[in-house]
């Protein structure tokens, strides 16, 4: 399956979807999941669930990532159809990024994970100590 899918025709695209397999090293979905569950990828989508953003806005709700890092991320998710850009003719020029319906699904299942994982981290914790304290940490 090592095709490039932009390129392929629509009988074609089918039959390589059809096939897809996540767990194989050159499935197409690997892309896809990395730009959804990247570490700004699932902040992006968790802030965009409530409402939508200024491109300036985001990155204040999306603490520590850096201007380029939020520039690439939004250009990902929008061209994997997770968020929609609208750019307004005004003066100054107005950007707002919202979430497409496949972007609501995504960025639901992602913030049921990022819920899980501030949920546990004092057991993650706890695990940690118990690996550092018997490894002689």
């Amino acid at each position: 399956m090592t095709v490039s899918v932009e390129k392929e025709s629509g009988a074609e695209l089918r039959s390589l979807l059809a096939e897809a397999d996540v767990m194989a090293a050159d499935c197409p979905s690997r892309g896809v999941l990395e730009h959804v569950t990247s570490r700004w990828g699932v902040l992006i989508l968790v802030a965009l669930r409530e409402r939508s953003y200024r491109f300036s806005e985001l990155r204040r709700a999306v603490e520590g990532v850096s201007e380029k890092m939020l520039a690439q991320t939004l250009q990902a998710l929008e061209r994997d159809g997770f968020v929609h850009r609208d750019a307004k003719p005004v003066v100054p020029p107005r950007v707002d990024y919202t979430l497409t319906p496949l972007g609501h699904t995504a960025a639901e299942h992602v913030w049921t994970l990022a819920r899980w994982t501030q949920d546990s981290l004092p057991e993650v914790f706890a695990a940690r100590a118990r690996y550092d304290e018997a490894r002689g940490r």
